[in-house]
């Protein structure tokens, strides 16, 4: 299961790309500069700067950069540093960003030696900083939420995207008729720049949580949103949406953020990879708290920098805290990313969040177009430890329809927690009005056609685009055409179909099929109850299995070493599927199907090469039972797909079925299929994805119906199959394999100069099979079955697993130009078998955080 890199995030980039402002003036003061040693000029890192006589202000980061923005009038900077004398620099008469501060270094006396500023080694021994922190680690058990017995409030969330780095576009002539987006710029979201708002999105809820039986409950009372609808479904905006700016405890050990597992600074393990700082004692919201500022040890590791507030009372909480990236962390898109947290005490009850803002600001490159964007939370009519009656808690929650949960401007005006500025009172009728300029919707089809692969007419579509024309030896080129009716035809039913000719066998295929829902959503919205029917006749590649790859897409076409075998099926299958709130789900199943040879492929129990005795077609009748569990699991959910975004939750699947001699079926049999999924985070050295498979197969049956294990021979990393093995090359009847997938995240690459500014992303990957084949299914010992193929010259091209498993292990380097990634690939066993590749390279495009 591939992490999703959510066709919602390409789209806003699509769509923000059409739009572009001129560059307005900020009314306030941007300050931005280099702190440096004074003698030998190295940067100074962590150096305090603030507006002197207030707390205003920043740390210098491990380069010595800083920046931040003040509507004081008072331009003087202090800025000071361990073993640094302060430095009071004057900018009331003017300036010029960037500033340049010079601080000399001092002698200080440490445990009795004198050593020089620069020679002075952090420690966490004797440290009160490292002291006062673990404290505070001590003490989150008891001042988290968590904790609490009984929680109730309200959740008011509010999201936003805007278009950043525009300056010199306006005058495109692309914008001539939707200029008047430009007059809705907002100078307050991020210092010193101004963002043109394009999106935002208000969700209300009811939030109640209970300790013991542990349980939690959201009730969404209002949503209201600016709409896409016709090019992205809103449903899936706001599930992406929800995953992206999932909420964060930072009192969580590993924090998830952006698809990767950062250390909390004040996890277990924390002062062993953060260094604190103890700066000054301040109030904030009338508490006396110290102000700690805390960085990583290694700067390009996946850990926070910023400050943190902890109460001076002896509970050592945490009152707030403002927390950032490193920007030599290894993040694709992602420029700049802040998050702060403020808590409420709440006298003899204990503590509970009451603000949470997070900012991103997103681009491919440092100064070219980017994207901003901004969840601000607020936690209001909070109920500490009042029982919540069980029955609150029984009641089953279903993700709400938007139109369900849609308010009056009245409602909003008066249950909003904080009122919205201009500019966002301004992004809802900004948007109405963009899209009813006809330049606009002609983009937006180009867009959607680019994204999605199909071409959109209302009650259907035609697509997909990518599998228009393909290529095979046998079939020669191959054209298709296809689409599918929306939910503008029917929420309830959706038919399908395509016809495709192969100019080479000059036969004609196609595809046939209907989904019906017994539910009010469309069948693919979980959790769905749904049955689907489907005929088709068309050719598969015997041994290739498909995983979030469309069949008959164009960029399979080209392939390596010998690709004459296919089948020409016939098939009638019929599902029915039935999901449960909780991720459990089961399908029924029954799939007729006669396969017939195609190529060089034979049917023959006695001489493979010859054309006596040869079976035209085989006949097979499924009945099959598929069991999943997958908790928690999420989708970027389309009009007409879904995507599972991975997470650290498991995936367990078990599916039997029952071949049986009925419709003129040739064979009974039985087979048994057993996986496992789950993403690891071992902290920030990366994500492990391991998936895990066994199966085997009951009856006598010929090579067609035993396990054709994945092979893959495009040049197209599959993350599924194995990338060297040839297609048919092994068959089994019992079989076990393990994938395993560690990606370090620039863990290694970070730390080499020459290679951490690409933001290249390691990749190390294992893959193991162990099968066999008994006797009963093995052609060499029973006359009656199909012979395995051969080559022209009578070598044998099919095989049973031995002793010793296939094994396949590969190196790579992701993120290249943001979206590749290219795998050494070296196949280590079964080396003798005919048309075998040792070491190949593969490519496969995906985008990522």
């Amino acid at each position: 299961m591939p992490l999703i890199v959510p066709r919602v995030y390409l789209f806003f980039w699509l769509f923000f790309g059409t739009i572009a402002l001129h560059a307005q003036q900020t009314g306030k003061t941007f300050i931005k500069g280099v702190v440096v040693d004074s003698k030998i000029g190295n940067p100074v890192a962590f150096a305090v700067v603030v507006i002197d006589g207030t707390t205003e202000g920043t740390v210098s980061d491990s380069d010595g950069r800083f920046s931040f923005t003040t509507d004081k009038q008072n331009l003087t900077l202090r800025a000071s540093c361990l073993s640094y004398k302060s430095e009071v620099i004057d900018l009331t008469k003017g300036f010029r960003n960037p500033v340049t501060i010079k601080l000399t270094a001092t002698s200080i006396s440490l445990d009795e030696i004198v050593v020089k500023a620069d020679k002075v080694r952090y420690r966490n021994k004797n440290n009160p900083a490292v002291s006062l922190i673990e404290k505070v680690i001590a003490n989150k058990t008891k001042n988290r939420s968590e904790n609490l017995d009984f929680l109730q409030y309200e959740k008011y969330d509010k999201t936003q995207f805007a278009l950043t780095n525009f300056e010199g576009l306006k005058e495109s002539r692309m914008l001539g008729k939707f200029k008047f987006v430009f007059d809705n710029i907002d100078s307050t979201k991020q210092p010193g720049k101004e963002v043109l708002p394009l999106y935002i999105k208000e969700t209300i809820t009811d939030v109640f949580y209970r300790k013991s039986p542990r349980a939690s409950i959201d009730v969404v009372k209002a949503d209201k949103m600016v709409s896409f609808e016709g090019y992205l479904d809103n449903q899936g905006i706001t599930r992406y949406l929800k995953y992206l700016y999932q909420d964060i405890d930072i009192y969580d050990n590993n924090i998830l953020f952006l698809t990767n597992q950062f250390l909390s600074p004040v996890s277990a393990s924390a002062p062993s990879f953060y260094r604190y700082f103890i700066i000054d004692t301040v109030k904030v919201s009338n508490i006396e708290c110290v102000k700690m500022f805390f960085a990583p040890r290694n700067k390009t590791d996946m850990l926070f920098q910023g400050f943190m507030f902890i109460t001076m009372d002896g509970n050592y909480a945490v009152k707030k805290i403002e927390m950032e990236l490193n920007r030599q962390i290894n993040l694709n898109w992602v420029k700049d990313a802040k998050i702060i947290q403020e808590f409420e005490h709440f006298p003899q009850q204990g503590w509970a969040i009451s603000t949470d803002e997070l900012s991103m600001d997103l681009g491919v490159t440092t100064k070219g177009l980017g994207i901003f964007g901004q969840r601000s939370v607020s936690y209001k009519k909070h109920q500490i430890n009042i029982p919540i009656a069980d029955s609150v808690f029984k009641v089953s929650v279903e993700e709400p329809e938007l139109d369900s949960v849609k308010r009056s401007d009245e409602f909003w005006e008066q249950n909003r927690h904080a009122e919205l500025s201009r500019s966002e009172k301004g992004i809802y009728s900004t948007i109405d009005s963009l899209k009813k300029v006809r330049a606009f919707m002609r983009t937006m089809d180009i867009f959607r056609i680019a994204i999605a692969s199909f071409h959109d007419f209302g009650p259907f579509e035609i697509g997909p685009v990518i599998t228009f024309y393909s290529y095979n030896p046998i079939e020669g080129s191959k054209l298709r055409l296809g689409g599918r009716t929306t939910p503008k035809f029917s929420k309830k039913i959706n038919f399908e179909g395509y016809l495709a000719y192969g100019i080479k066998d000059k036969k004609f295929k196609y595809n046939l099929g209907t989904n019906y829902s017994f539910t009010s959503k469309p069948y693919n919205e979980f959790p769905s109850k749904s049955i689907r029917i489907n005929y088709q006749v068309d050719t598969k590649v015997p041994g290739q299995e498909l995983y979030f790859v469309q069949e008959g897409n164009a960029m399979l076409s080209l392939k390596r070493g010998v690709d004459d075998k296919l089948f020409y099926n016939k098939s009638f299958k019929a599902e029915y599927l039935h999901e449960f709130k909780n991720h459990f789900s089961y399908s029924l199943g029954f799939d007729y199907t006669r396969q017939a040879p195609g190529g060089t492929l034979n049917f023959n129990t006695a001489n493979y090469l010859s054309d006596v005795n040869s079976v035209p077609y085989l006949n097979t009748s499924e009945v099959s039972l598929n069991l999943r569990y997958a908790p928690h699991e999420q989708f970027y959910q389309g009009k007409l797909y879904r995507a599972p975004i991975a997470s650290k939750y498991p995936v367990i699947q078990l599916k039997y079925t029952y071949g049986t001699k009925i419709l003129g079926s040739d064979y009974n049999y039985h087979n048994l299929r057993l996986s496992f999924y789950k993403r690891f985070y071992p902290t920030i050295i990366g994500y492990t994805t391991v998936t895990w498979e066994a199966g085997k197969t009951f009856g006598q049956v010929p090579y067609p119906l035993l396990e054709m294990h994945n092979a893959n021979q495009t040049y197209l990393y599959q993350s599924t199959a194995y990338n060297l093995m040839n297609f048919l090359e092994f068959v089994s009847d019992q079989y076990t394999s393990i994938n395993i997938d560690h990606c370090f995240n620039g863990f290694i690459f970070n730390k080499i100069p020459i290679l951490k500014k690409l933001s290249l992303r390691e990749i190390i990957t294992v893959k193991l099979l162990y099968g066999s084949l008994s006797k009963s299914n093995n052609p060499d010992f029973e006359p009656d079955l199909f012979k395995f193929p051969t080559d022209g010259e009578g070598n044998p091209t099919t095989f049973a697993l031995g002793k010793s498993p296939y094994t396949e292990v590969s190196v790579g380097v992701s993120n290249i130009f943001k979206f590749m990634r290219v795998d050494l690939v070296r196949r280590l066993s079964y080396l003798d078998h005919p048309n075998v590749s040792r070491t190949g390279i593969r490519i496969r495009f995906k985008f990522d955080l």
